[in-house]
């Protein structure tokens, strides 16, 4: 079976992340939805409540587990027997740092192979940084964060 990881921090995760996740699916056996847990970067949502948002956002999709993992990506991919890692591409300045990445993983470990997925258009304006704006200010996240999500947005702002 054919395994990736999509990695993020998923903070906290969008319709964006989402369509990246269902067709990933379409084209590996497993994917793992790896959480970082990064504590030099403060997250808006504690890990416990992004993983769960996510399983929520994902349950729909049989091949997908959720997971978390702090330290080196290809360690954790390894870990898991993944053979690629996943990442989504919505405008060309995020190719940059993605590009400057793939290459670091590739050098940290050659057997594993970075998949770039460009996001559907209708998603390309989305990050999570823009989303927990626009829930600061009371604003509509219909279409841009799955239904929990937006749920949970409201009673944290």
């Amino acid at each position: 079976m054919k395994i990736a990881v999509y990695p993020g921090s998923f903070d906290p995760v969008t319709n964006g992340h989402v369509d990246v996740i269902e067709r990933a699916s379409r084209m590996f056996g497993k994917v793992y939805v790896a959480v970082i847990r990064n504590p030099e970067k403060e997250a808006y949502f504690a890990l416990k409540d992004r993983m769960e948002m996510l399983k929520q956002a994902t349950r729909h999709i049989k091949n997908v587990a959720v997971d978390s993992f702090s330290g080196l990506l290809v360690d954790y991919a390894k870990k898991k027997g993944a053979l690629a890692i996943i990442r989504g591409l919505r405008v060309g300045s995020d190719f940059d740092y993605e590009f400057q990445m793939a290459l670091t993983n590739r050098k940290l470990n050659p057997k594993i192979e970075t998949v770039f997925f460009m996001t559907d258009g209708k998603y390309a304006f989305l990050s999570s940084s823009l989303v927990k704006q626009i829930a600061k200010l009371r604003g509509a996240l219909t279409g841009m964060v799955p239904p929990n999500v937006a749920k949970k947005m409201k009673g944290v702002v």
